[in-house]
Formats: C-alpha cells, sequence, structure tokens
C-alpha cells in the first residue's frame, strides 16, 4: 500500500477529491498510488490539501509496510557467515537493499555490525601494544580475537531471539550509521 493511498484513506477522501482540493489530477493521483514518485510542486500540494508533513509521504513504502520479520532474522544471520570485518556489513546490506527491506530495523542490524567491526578492529590493533607494555604472554591477541568472534556471535544470536521473541531488537544503537 502506497503512503498516499493510506493516508487518503485514512482521511476518507476519494481520488477525485483529493484531486480537487489539491489541484492535481486524479491520473496523477492514480499513478502515485501506483508507485510512481512523489516529489516537488505535486508533493507539496498533496501534502498541504491532506494536511501531513510532505517528508510523511516520501518515505519509501518498504519503510511504511509491516516488516517481514523472517527476512529481517535472514539478514541478521547473514553475518554470522562472514564473521571478518566488512564482509559482515556488506553481505546483510546488499540482501537488504536486494530483497528492498530498507526499514528502521535493518538499519539498525547494519548499524550495529559497522559499530562492532569498529570497535573489534580497534581493539584487535591495540593488543599487541598492551601486550608489550604490560609484558603479558604471546596468547593474548588470540584472546582477544576469539573473543572478538564470541561477542559478535553473541550479538547476532540475541538480536535474532529478540526479533523471533518480540518482534525488535534487544541489542541496538542510539543511533544509525546508514
Amino acid at each position: 500500500m502506497s503512503k498516499l493511498l493510506f493516508f487518503r484513506e485514512q482521511q476518507l477522501l476519494t481520488q477525485d477529491e483529493l484531486a480537487e482540493k489539491s489541484g492535481i489530477s486524479v491520473r496523477t493521483i492514480q499513478r502515485i498510488e501506483s508507485g510512481a514518485k512523489l516529489k516537488g510542486h505535486t508533493l507539496k500540494a498533496i501534502a498541504l490539501a491532506l494536511d501531513i508533513n510532505p517528508s510523511e509521504l516520501t518515505i519509501s513504502s518498504t519503510e511504511g509496510c509491516q516488516p517481514n520479520y523472517p527476512l529481517i532474522k535472514l539478514i541478521n544471520l547473514s553475518s554470522l557467515l562472514f564473521i571478518i570485518p566488512l564482509a559482515n556489513i556488506l553481505v546483510p546490506l546488499l540482501i537488504m537493499h536486494l530483497k528492498k527491506e530498507n526499514n528502521a530495523i535493518t538499519k539498525q542490524l547494519i548499524s550495529v555490525q559497522i559499530m562492532w567491526s569498529i570497535v573489534s578492529l580497534t581493539t584487535f590493533f591495540i593488543t599487541p601494544f598492551i601486550q608489550k607494555w604490560f609484558s603479558l604472554n604471546r596468547q593474548l591477541i588470540l584472546v582477544v580475537l576469539m573473543a572478538i568472534i564470541l561477542s559478535n556471535i553473541f550479538i547476532i544470536i540475541r538480536n535474532t531471539l529478540e526479533l523471533d521473541k518480540n518482534q525488535r531488537l534487544r541489542i541496538k544503537l542510539n543511533f544509525s550509521f546508514i
């Protein structure tokens, strides 16, 4: 369902009534409700007629629809196959765009993986210096590497379980990189 159709029906308007109220042709409204892009003067006129913010009409149709939770779980679990940084971001991002599941939850999943990659790479690269400064044994790098990998596995599985149970993320950021 397009955002325009949603708002038009919410206000109990027919296409003809919206066309008259906005000064936009019925045919243009039909094309927009069928998936055409809404922009420029048409966007402003329709938003004004519906008494809503124009940004509410420009959100992609997949963002306004009910999220596909099995697909979101698949996107999350695809990070498990590629524990190495960057692949754990690129593969889920590719699936997200190919399947057009571009919503707040998938953006958060990828943002968490970006943050994990930044933290894990930083930790991994400073470990040899810490080892040298404190004269620790050579096993520290291996221990840190295992801790980094296990932490990502925990994050992915915990979020998958929470998506399955409550349809939300357990581990998320207060901001998004995407």
